[in-house]
């Protein structure tokens, strides 16, 4: 199936959150799927967490593979402090442990994406007994790109060509990419069929889809079941990143 949702509908319904990595209150939103779960259901899961100035997330892992895109705001990871500045694209297969996540005085908004609903409660590491029982074999990937840079509104709306950029690539599918367009132009993304399907996320600009506006922070999700996206700038133009999975035994 493709599934496609408007960030300024899903932002509408944002909510207060308790942590599960903090104990604490910051704010959810949720874009596709449960907001987290424990068994396999049909779709994608996609969920935004929306983290307080100075929060800190503990270490942990999840049991299904994702993108996660630092959007906004400012944070490090792990005990090296790597920088996590908008737009940063992350790659961590399933069961990987990464952290701890840290946010910066203004606070750090991430957007989590997952192919299917599966296992995806957080296990947290200091909970050792908890964790050495969920966790299983992986290739424990857990890839950081550069920061994207996206164009100003009157050079966006001016580009003549479509461009493609590559952020992340691996050889068995993993493919994260950021696709430039002017306004009202249009590209096919990938065939989903060759890997585990993919993501079309709005990073700058607009997308339509079947008439509708998809604004800023809006998603498309596109199965490996069906045919490639028709991607469609809107009248500003748009940048999108597209994401790509593996193909993974579920």
């Amino acid at each position: 199936m493709i599934y496609v949702r408007s960030g300024t509908e899903a932002l509408a319904e944002r909510q207060i959150v308790i942590s599960p990595g903090t104990g604490i209150q910051h704010w959810g939103t949720t874009f596709f799927g449960p907001r987290t779960s424990t068994t396999l259901a049909p779709g994608p899961q996609a969920t935004m967490s929306e983290m307080r100035a100075h929060e800190t997330l503990k270490t942990h892992f999840h049991g299904v593979s994702m993108f996660q895109l630092f959007i906004a705001g400012f944070g490090t990871m792990g005990n090296r402090d790597q920088e996590l500045k908008p737009l940063s694209i992350q790659f961590k297969d399933r069961h990987t442990t990464y952290g701890p996540v840290t946010a910066g005085p203004q606070g750090l908004s991430f957007v989590a994406l997952r192919m299917y609903t599966g296992d995806s409660k957080p296990v947290f590491i200091h909970n050792k007994e908890e964790a050495k029982k969920k966790i299983r074999p992986s290739k424990r990937r857990n890839l950081i790109s550069e920061p994207v840079h996206f164009s100003i509104e009157p050079v966006l709306r001016a580009r003549t060509e479509v461009t493609w950029e590559t952020m992340l690539k691996e050889n068995d599918g993993v493919h994260a990419q950021v696709v430039r367009l002017g306004a009202d132009m249009s590209t096919m993304a990938p065939n989903p069929k060759i890997a585990g399907g993919y993501y079309i996320f709005v990073g700058n600009g607009n997308m339509i889809r079947d008439g509708e506006d998809l604004p800023l922070w809006s998603m498309a999700v596109v199965e490996n079941t069906e045919e490639a996206y028709k991607i469609q700038a809107g009248k500003n133009g748009l940048e999108a990143l597209v994401l790509q999975y593996p193909i993974e035994d579920i």
